[in-house]
């Protein structure tokens, strides 16, 4: 099976194994993941250098991180890993197992194309055993932090509404919303790059984050313009920011749910995520 699942009611997995290899965004080595289909529901990792059996990622490992999510995984870290884990669960993937060597998962052109591109390559195939069952959304749930809110409320389908607010001319405020499936994710979701702001970017560099950053994996905003034109979509940032929340929705499953997001960050989206656990 080439195409996509119509929605993320069946379990699926990879028809054979595709590798990837690329820079990390802030460590600014290079990576290699090779994704491989597998009988377990849920998405797993082990290390190529490691004969450890693979760990099954949950929202739970997610340790705070400047400007991605890493997950604490025994005496491991993986950072990064939010943009592969949207491409595997957008595109309705619930079996998959990823076989590292680096830390830091590949950025890739710095949206999720490039991990679709990979699926699709690889093929999708029926799953063995059933997937997980996504969380039951039992009351409305509100979290901020700071000025930063996300909310789920019951709903008959997957719905997200991401709102973001800058004070850079460029971006200024935007929303979107999308009632999402793996085809609408491909189309309106995976292709939004990340971005960053011209006047932070020393800051950042001293603080270690960022090595590999470049003006082809990340959009850089100059207040009134952006530095590397043109964009993919004219809300490409906060369509980006849903690509981050669907990652880091990914380890706890898709509730039937509306979630609406005002100025997401990865700790907040995993505070979701732990909420919806339990």
């Amino acid at each position: 099976m080439t195409s996509l699942p119509s929605d993320y009611e069946g379990a699926w997995t990879l028809a054979s194994k595709v590798l990837r290899k690329g820079i990390g965004l802030h460590s600014g080595f290079e990576s290699k993941v090779k994704l491989r289909p597998y009988e377990k529901a849920g998405f797993y990792v082990s290390w190529s250098d490691s004969s450890d059996a693979p760990i099954r990622l949950n929202p739970r490992q997610a340790r705070d991180s400047p400007l991605c999510t890493t997950l604490e995984l025994g005496n491991r870290h993986l950072s990064t890993v939010e943009h592969l884990l949207a491409a595997l669960a957008g595109c309705g993937l619930s079996h998959v197992h990823l076989e590292m060597c680096g830390e830091e998962i590949p950025l890739l052109d710095g949206s999720a194309l490039g991990w679709v591109e990979a699926i699709l390559e690889a093929g999708i195939a029926p799953a063995p055993t059933p997937r997980f069952a996504p969380p039951v959304l039992e009351e409305p749930l509100v979290i901020n932090r700071g000025n930063s809110v996300i909310t789920a409320t019951a709903s008959d389908n997957f719905v997200l509404v991401g709102i973001i607010d800058f004070p850079y001319p460029a971006i200024g405020q935007q929303m979107h919303k999308i009632e999402l499936t793996p085809n609408l994710f491909v189309k309106e979701i995976a292709p939004a790059r990340t971005f960053g702001f011209f006047d932070q970017l020393e800051q950042l560099k001293k603080s270690g984050l960022i090595k590999g950053g470049t003006l082809n994996n990340a959009l850089i905003c100059d207040s009134d313009d952006w530095l590397n034109p043109p964009l993919r979509f004219a809300n490409e940032p906060v369509r980006h920011k849903l690509l981050d929340l669907i990652g880091d929705l990914a380890l706890v499953g898709f509730p039937k749910a509306q979630i609406l997001v005002y100025r997401g960050s990865h700790s907040l989206h995993t505070d979701l995520a732990v909420a919806l656990l339990k």
